[in-house]
């Protein structure tokens, strides 16, 4: 069984026992579990995919808090030529990672 479910403007397929990165989002103290509620599609393969409208009622998605790290630097570079202008900035994306419990529809 899989779902694709919707977190922060992208889209994930997951399947139970699936490890995944996401952004970082602000938990209830040391809560280790998180649960996504915007289900677009559960595909089932006796069943079929069952597609929502925007999304599927009632599902949901059960996961577990494995770390929370920051990803790679990503460096931007701003540059006017013949100006004298220009400009270095540095990124590090905060995420989690996560592994899918259970799938619920």
């Amino acid at each position: 069984m899989y779902a694709i479910i919707n977190d922060g403007g992208f889209q994930y397929r997951v399947e139970e026992g699936l490890v995944f990165d996401v952004q970082r989002k602000e938990l209830d103290g040391k809560a280790k579990s998180i649960e996504f509620d915007r289900v677009l599609m559960v595909g089932d393969l006796g069943d079929g995919p069952k597609v929502g409208r925007p999304t599927v009622e009632g599902a949901k998605v059960l996961a577990s808090v494995v770390e929370e790290f920051k990803d790679d630097k990503i460096i931007i570079r701003k540059f006017n030529r013949r100006k004298g202008y220009s400009l270095k900035k540095g990124h590090r994306q905060k995420l989690l990672r996560v592994r899918v419990d259970k799938i619920i529809h």
